[in-house]
């Protein structure tokens, strides 16, 4: 690529002081400061990259289309494949590990893969059966207590306690697709996704109540910060701030109206990612 820097980003991590962030192309960019990123050394795919997270500074998995998954032992500098289906429509959109050797991916038409060995081995496995199967597959992210959840499309949000053998859906969700989902410091989880909705436990997934969002556009990300506001980011520049664990929200808009993809909290700021890359001033709101 041209510019790594304008690239569109799609997900971001911590690993330890530094700011991961993935997309287009096998882009992966490194930040120490939250200012000035650059390209990993090593990345052995050109493809879309959809999730990364890291176990610890050092060690941090990425996935994508081609069912591509790629390791990283050196905080990111370098990435080895670890798992590639080319020409196979089976993008993976969202990836998590519960422990560094075991993790699940998810993607389209309810379709998902378990790893146990630290991603050297995949085995495929079905989440939902029946009229439900066929729902495409989000994001996956854990309570504090090591509660998995998915969400997904038509408002699936599903809940294992059980390190995912098992799956249950929970209640309180719409039917819009929810596309991210965070467990704050405090136990509370939120999720978010398309049309401004957003939505909010208290008693670690088991049902779910609709958040006044102040926005009908669709919410990609949400950050708690060292302060504990919470931020959560979304299409046409929308940024929106709770200063109560996400009972409340206050919309603002960038003047930019760049359409936000990811937002990570980097100290008592966040750290915006678009379809343009980072953003500067990062502020809620652009401020």
């Amino acid at each position: 690529m041209a510019n790594v820097h304008t690239a569109p980003l799609l997900a971001s991590a911590r690993a330890g002081g530094r700011t991961v962030a993935v997309g287009d192309h096998g882009v992966i960019l490194l930040s120490d400061d939250g200012i000035r990123f650059r390209q990993a050394k090593s990345v052995p795919v050109r493809t879309l990259l959809t999730s990364v997270q890291f176990v610890d500074a050092r060690r941090g998995y990425a996935a994508g289309h081609d069912g591509v998954v790629l390791g990283t032992q050196d905080g990111g500098e370098t990435w080895a494949l670890l798992r590639s289906e080319p020409g196979v429509e089976q993008p993976i959109l969202a990836l998590h590990f519960d422990t560094p050797e075991h993790g699940f991916g998810v993607g389209l038409y309810g379709w998902a893969i378990e790893t146990r060995d630290a991603g050297r081995s995949w085995t495929e496995r079905r989440i939902e059966a029946g009229e439900n199967a066929d729902r495409h597959l989000l994001h996956l992210f854990a309570s504090g207590r090591g509660t998995l959840f998915i969400t997904g499309e038509a408002g699936t949000i599903l809940r294992s306690t059980d390190r995912g053998k098992s799956w249950q859906a929970a209640s309180g969700a719409d039917k819009g697709s929810l596309w991210y989902g965070l467990a704050l410091s405090d136990g509370t989880l939120l999720v978010c996704g398309m049309r401004g909705h957003l939505y909010r436990s208290s008693d670690d997934g088991r049902t779910w109540q609709a958040v006044a969002s102040q926005t009908t556009q669709s919410l990609t990300g949400i950050a708690e910060l060292a302060d504990g506001n919470v931020v959560v980011v979304g299409m046409g520049g929308i940024v929106l701030d709770s200063r109560d664990k996400g009972r409340t929200f206050a919309a603002t808009q960038r003047p930019d109206q760049e359409s936000l993809t990811a937002v990570l909290a980097d100290g008592a700021r966040p750290l915006l990612l678009s379809m343009a890359g980072p953003l500067p001033g990062a502020g809620p709101g652009g401020r």
